[in-house]
């Protein structure tokens, strides 16, 4: 079994409050943080086809790490 590999500055106890804070969320929290990001200034939210996700997230930390 490999060892999980996490992004910088994450561990796994981090993912797991991550997933407890979603998993527990109610349907109106969800609705809430949806439209509270699609409210924030410099942000567009779009569909993107999953199979172009990884090279969007990959042009996404090339933009932040440069």
């Amino acid at each position: 079994m490999s060892k999980q590999k996490f992004p910088p500055g994450w561990d796994e106890k981090r993912v797991r409050e991550v997933i407890a804070h979603y998993e527990s969320q109610s349907e109106d929290e969800q609705f809430a943080e949806i439209e509270a990001a699609m409210q924030q200034q410099g942000i567009t939210m779009m569909a993107v086809p999953n199979d172009l996700a990884p090279e969007v997230r990959a042009l996404i930390a090339r933009r932040r790490s440069a």
